[in-house]
């Protein structure tokens, strides 16, 4: 009996009334999907690009940020940036068939403190008709999904007091129930705090921790609900009805925080990690207070790295390894057991200093997205990776990121620095996929495009 598993927020009703329609399909309403996991359980889509292009639906135009996009109910959610006249934070909303914006939602903010100045980077959060949205800054915000009206909000400053994280605020809001969960990182032991949906009460607050990046999950543990939250101190088991820590295991960065990517769960294995501090290996026990670490492997710096060390990429665990992108562009399959490395290849995207892809499985197929814009489709196993087809679905450009850095060997010594190579610009926001199409945005459009086969 396997004690643990990926479990599906409040909205699993209506996805289940969507998934049981004829021709298999599924919204894409919160981070890395349905269950925050990365997967797209569509049936019917393409197995292969036509052409070296992917032909676009629609594009709506757009200002500067992170968030990927999100799709609930025929509206396609996104946040971005515009600096003049004044500083403003918008949550739009499109028509998921046209592109047509359907209405905005804007408020003033200035970033103070705040590296990638581009614009928000937290996926909005749709669920039963509302939509939440974190901002850069702290700003939380309740709207009606349909209208944008304002149902309620929390203020940074007047609200809770955060220390700014160097990048900002990034962790996508969950939600269960009647309740939605906020990684903020604020002063008086509000690191994580619990809002009533619907009147945005604060229900309970927990962990002193430094804010991550890194979006909390929620997992059956031995029959039990447990909120998992990856900090900028320590990966937390919480109660969501209490807010009391079940288990916790100090993760504190030796270099800052940084870590980004959510954790990964197979079985009852849950994967961490990160750029500079390497990955971890945990045991989710049977008791829903217990969790041991396997194995925790880090290199020496981030150019010679051990296990795994990414940077804006969730890898995937499948069976017994694991698969992702290393700091600088290699991407890697590891024994999930021991961390060993099976093997590596340089082919889904240059290798450059925090070079990025996202993945996302679609049944035997792993759909990689890379920061050149590209979409690749995969298979990937322990003997290696089998690209099938690969297309340009958007351009990169140079406000989320102005350029890559490339590994340069020093002559003088068997450490390697970074030097600046290029200013194309990267794609660093993570594509929906629903409703047999992939939306995705850079600096400047939001595009669909169909990938459902003819």
């Amino acid at each position: 009996m396997i004690p643990f598993k990926v479990s599906r927020p409040s909205i699993l009703i209506a996805a289940f009334i969507v998934a049981c329609a004829p021709a298999l399909a599924d919204d894409w309403p919160q981070w890395r999907g349905l269950n925050r996991d990365g997967v797209w359980h569509e049936t019917g889509i393409i197995d292969a690009f036509e052409g070296p292009e992917i032909p676009r639906v629609w594009s709506a135009e757009i200002s500067s940020g992170y968030s990927s996009p999100t799709v609930a109910d025929g509206r396609v959610y996104l946040t971005d940036r515009v600096t003049e006249p004044t500083e403003v934070e918008r949550i739009l909303a499109f028509d998921e068939k046209t592109g047509e914006q359907i209405w905005s939602h804007v408020y003033e903010t200035t970033y103070k403190s705040v590296g990638y100045r581009a614009g928000p980077r937290s996926s909005v959060t749709v669920v039963e008709g509302r939509a939440f949205s974190l901002g850069t800054m702290g700003h939380f915000r309740a709207l009606d999904a349909a209208t944008g009206e304002l149902l309620w909000e929390t203020s940074p400053d007047k609200d809770y007091d955060i220390p700014m994280p160097s990048f900002g605020l990034c962790a996508a809001p969950l939600v269960e129930g009647s309740r939605v969960f906020v990684q903020l990182g604020a002063r008086n032991g509000a690191g994580v705090v619990a809002f009533d949906v619907e009147t945005g009460t604060e229900l309970w607050r927990a962990l002193d921790d430094r804010a991550s990046y890194s979006a909390p999950i929620m997992i059956d543990q031995s029959g039990r609900r447990v909120l998992v939250c990856w900090t900028g101190g320590h990966i937390a088991g919480l109660d969501p009805a209490t807010g009391e820590v079940l288990w916790a295991i100090e993760t504190e960065p030796r270099r800052g925080v940084i870590n980004i990517a959510t954790p990964v769960i197979e079985g009852n294995r849950m994967f961490l990690t990160s750029f500079y501090d390497g990955a971890y290996m945990l045991k989710i026990g049977q008791d829903a207070t217990t969790i041991d670490t396997t194995w925790r492997r880090f290199g020496r710096s981030e150019m010679k790295t051990d296990a795994l060390h990414s940077i804006n990429s969730t890898p995937l665990m499948i069976d017994d390894y694991i698969y992702g992108v290393d700091s600088y562009g290699e991407m890697r399959c590891l024994e999930a057991a021991t961390g060993d490395r099976v093997w590596e290849d340089l082919s889904l995207v240059p290798k450059a200093r925090w070079a990025t892809i996202h993945f996302v499985r679609n049944g035997n197929r792993v759909w990689m997205f890379n920061e050149l814009g590209e979409l690749i489709i995969t298979e990937l196993s322990p003997d290696g990776v089998r690209e099938i087809s690969r297309a340009k679905l958007i351009d990169p450009t140079p406000e989320q990121y102005t350029g890559t850095f490339s590994a340069v060997q020093n002559p003088d010594s068997d450490e390697k620095s970074a030097m600046f190579v290029n200013n194309t610009g990267v794609t660093w926001s993570h594509p929906a996929f629903a409703n047999k199409h992939v939306f995705i945005r850079n600096d400047r459009e939001l595009i669909s495009a169909n990938l459902a086969a003819r």
